[in-house]
């Protein structure tokens, strides 16, 4: 007979059908137990009638109360092991005490005194011997089902290929189970896809109650964006977690699998469509010539190196001054496309060491130098005033001059709507070191130097999107500075694609401007993201929800909104997300004398003094808070 096939039956029985059968079971053991031990104390099996039955309603009646008590019943099969024994143990240790001190103390005529203590011993035996026993029968099948239990039901947006493929991928799973499609086509709701009912994307709310759905699997990958920022937003009003497939171009293996699975993307945040990019213009720049990216460790440095790669230069240098940044983004490079016949040449140095700049130019000749290497965190650059604007200006004074004399043909800065009127010493160090190139864009030299300004990067280093991420994984709170502090939003691939296009439409001078699309509320992000992982903000009007928004106020310098323009209508490009501003600046002869009176005021760290020069270089420069430059500080205590 095999027992396997009772398995299923029995678990599924309800909890206090399960209590019954274990209690009947222990009944038996108790009738059992005290029958083998007469047996064992007269030698022979007799009959359970007149005294000896009386002590067969005297386990009976001591056992199950103190069973009940210590909780044999209460968790049939969550018990294993040693607590399960022990549990055992107690309880029979002290049926044991009772039933001697009726049966061996005081005595019952017609049964043995030595019954009162060999029939506990017995028992103790039997019970323990039955838990293990349903341990080893049951026990697998119930773990297994227990794990099934704890995966989060899943529904799949998407009754297509993708969905097909995914749903197949995730019945093996330990990670999920499939509850049931989505899907917008009314003529396949009701029926079935792989054993699953498809259901109408309109009753999403009711079946995230009624199936009791935490997740939502996104695949459709070829969905217009549109569409898309639609679907997010019905998803979030269900308060549901998504995760999604990428593009279909990125599942270029073929057959969808539980691994391509990941968090809502950071362009999904955005809700804006992207542009594809002009390849003639991404190759310009690129293709068959040696380039150079300074910085290209940082985030949008390293990204940089990813897009040129796709490019196809012949060489790439790549240089910056941590060590464990360009190990990382050459270890980066080399795994992801291993493939190219592209040179990878790292280079440690500093944009400010003059003389390793023009030992790097001077080797290996570079055709175009994407200049990235800056201090940008705010708050940072304004507790160290000096060394960010030695590091901004002079490293890009530095690096410009070097490109210069050894005949670089496109040098293009990447700037940030920061430089544009100021507030802080980042942003007033950015817009120096742009006036520095449109200066010597109108000298005597054969360089063309450019400079692109936009926005924050999504997840870029410092940015907020990876930071809200980790909080919400944490908890939180998610701190915001201030309710209504905005910025202008762009992801890091397509940052860096615009970037490689504007430096092909370069003349001299030209500072491009990308079209970042509408600001975005950084409190709006923060809310966006909690729902979009299925959680709840914690309010006034919801004092029960999941994760708070912190506010903090606003740090050292720091504005409630960004500009990207200093003045004027911008000029259209070939290109609809880039545009081209025309901005006064100070010709060189007069900016160099500017500069060698700011160096020195960096080289005694005269923070007062330093100040005072950048307002006075600087149109706009409007400093939001009083000097907080760690060393003046120190000194001034």
């Amino acid at each position: 007979m095999n027992l396997k096939k009772f398995v299923l039956p029995v678990l599924g029985l309800p909890r206090w059908a399960k209590s019954i059968i274990v209690a009947s079971v222990d009944i038996a053991l108790c009738v059992l137990t005290v029958w083998l031990a007469l047996y064992l104390r007269l030698g022979e099996f007799i009959q359970l009638s007149g005294n000896a039955i009386v002590g067969v309603i005297a386990s009976v009646l001591i056992a199950l109360p103190i069973f009940v008590i210590s909780g044999l019943y209460r968790a049939i099969f969550r018990y294993s092991g040693w607590p399960a024994l022990l549990a055992v143990a107690r309880a029979i240790v002290i049926y044991g005490f009772l039933y001697m001190a009726v049966f061996t103390a005081i005595g019952v005529q017609g049964v043995p005194r030595t019954v009162g203590i060999i029939q506990p011993v017995l028992l103790l035996l039997f019970i323990g011997a039955s838990r293990a026993l349903a341990r080893f029968w049951l026990g697998d099948d119930y773990n297994r089902i227990l794990k099934q239990a704890a995966r989060p039901r899943v529904l799949i947006y998407g009754a297509g290929n993708s969905g097909r493929d995914l749903v197949g991928a995730i019945v093996n799973s330990p990670e999920m189970q499939v509850v049931g499609f989505l899907d917008d086509d009314s003529r396949l709701c009701g029926h079935l896809l792989n054993g699953q009912p498809i259901y109408s994307s309109s009753d999403l709310d009711n079946l995230v109650t009624s199936l009791n759905v935490s997740v939502v699997l996104l695949a459709m990958p070829n969905l217009a964006r549109t569409r898309r920022n639609q679907i997010l937003t019905q998803i979030r009003s269900a308060r549901v977690a998504v995760r999604t497939l990428p593009s279909m171009s990125d599942l270029v293996k073929g057959k969808v699998s539980i691994s391509d699975l990941r968090d809502l993307d950071i362009d999904d945040l955005l809700g804006r469509e992207t542009v594809t990019p002009n390849h003639i213009l991404l190759a310009m720049c690129i293709r068959n010539k040696v380039v150079m990216v300074t910085g290209a460790g940082g985030s949008i440095g390293s990204e940089l190196c990813r897009q040129i790669m796709i490019v196809g230069p012949t060489k790439l240098l790549m240089v910056d001054q941590s060590e464990y940044a360009l190990y990382a983004i050459h270890q980066d490079l080399l795994d992801k496309f291993p493939d190219k016949d592209v040179v990878l040449i790292p280079l440690l140095g500093s944009v400010k060491d003059d003389e390793r700049m023009l030992e790097i130019m001077s080797t290996w000749r570079p055709a175009t130098v994407y200049h990235t290497a800056a201090y940008k965190h705010v708050p940072m650059v304004e507790h160290n005033m000096a060394e960010g604007i030695k590091n901004n200006v002079f490293g890009t004074l530095t690096t410009a001059m070097a490109a210069a004399e050894y005949g670089v043909a496109d040098f293009v800065l990447i700037s940030t709507d920061k430089a544009v009127r100021p507030t802080n010493i980042m942003g007033a160090s950015k817009r120096l070191s742009e006036m520095v190139l449109q200066a010597l864009a109108i000298t005597d030299v054969n360089t063309k130097f450019s400079m692109v300004r936009f926005g924050n990067v999504l997840g870029s280093s410092g940015s907020v999107v990876p930071k809200f991420r980790q909080q919400i994984r944490s908890g939180g709170p998610i701190t915001v500075t201030h309710r209504d502090i905005t910025r202008y939003f762009m992801t890091i691939s397509e940052a860096s694609q615009l970037v490689i296009q504007s430096g092909a439409m370069m003349t001299r001078g030209d500072v491009f401007v990308l079209d970042m699309g509408q600001p975005v509320k950084i409190y709006e992000l923060a809310r966006r993201m909690t729902e979009l992982a299925g959680l709840t903000l914690k309010d006034e009007r919801n004092p029960a929800g999941d994760i708070e928004i912190e506010i903090i106020g606003l740090r050292p310098g720091e504005k409630l909104y960004e500009e990207l323009l200093i003045g004027g209508e911008p000029q259209p490009t070939s290109h609809p997300r880039i545009m081209k501003s025309r901005e006064q600046f100070i010709e060189w002869n007069s900016l160099e004398d500017e500069l060698q009176t700011l160096e020195m005021a960096l080289n005694i760290n005269d923070v007062g003094a330093i100040r005072l020069i950048m307002e006075r270089l600087v149109p706009g420069y409007t400093p939001s808070a009083d000097i907080v430059d760690w060393v003046y500080a120190e000194e001034k205590a």
